[in-house]
């Protein structure tokens, strides 16, 4: 059964994984906002919040389905998301959808040639996704977009709050340990730049995989 409890012998390598994948960027105005597909309904309640500050005029939502996703958003991940954003205020003429991306990097560049199409060439553009996927995100981003300026931002909330919001502590932990290996790997596959990873990262990272939250690694 999912629970919403953190492990006492684990919370130190979860919160170490937790915190290197916020990059910390402070949210700021930017061109378009770029809500980034996956299981989590909070990327488009914290684009919604985005939009509703005035930190953002236009937004991208971008997502097809993955296996994680599919059962909860049936007719897609930007479709939900961006039904969800709407449910919240946003008008329906501020948001664009891109329903064909099945990964990070698909995710940024369709979503470029969505807003290409539309006539929209920004000079900023402001990345939300799950907090653990910052890392990954600019790292893609600088990689397939590298003469936009991106900053990521995600739904502000502590680690304990953000394991109830989802509601099943295993699936967290899977997929902080699997975006860790992919920061290394998309690297190197030359999906994405180099990224620092330093030793405690690593070591946490280890520790997680020889305790069994392997199912999310490549």
């Amino acid at each position: 059964m999912p629970t919403n409890q953190l492990p006492p012998d684990l919370q130190a390598d979860v919160e170490t994984l937790w915190a290197y994948h916020d990059m910390g960027h402070q949210p700021r105005r930017c061109d378009v906002g770029i809500g980034l597909g996956s299981h989590d309904l909070g990327v488009a309640i914290h684009t919604a919040d985005l939009y509703q500050q005035g930190l953002v005029d236009r937004i991208v939502f971008t997502g097809a389905n993955a296996p994680t996703t599919i059962e909860r958003f049936p007719r897609g991940e930007a479709v939900h998301y961006r039904e969800h954003a709407v449910s919240l205020g946003v008008p329906t003429e501020a948001i664009m959808i891109e329903t064909e991306a099945t990964n990070t990097s698909q995710n940024i560049t369709h979503s470029r040639q969505v807003l290409t199409d539309a006539g929209i060439h920004p000079a900023s553009i402001m990345l939300i996704s799950r907090p653990y996927q910052q890392r990954r995100a600019y790292a893609t981003c600088r990689k397939v977009w590298p003469e936009v300026e991106v900053i990521c931002s995600s739904r502000p909330l502590p680690l304990d709050e953000y394991i109830a919001s989802i509601g099943d502590i295993d699936r967290v932990i899977n997929m902080l340990v699997g975006d860790t290996q992919r920061i290394t790997e998309y690297a190197r596959r030359g999906f994405a730049i180099q990224q620092d990873v330093p030793d405690e990262v690593n070591a946490a990272y280890q520790r997680l995989v020889d305790a069994g939250y392997t199912s999310r690694l490549i």
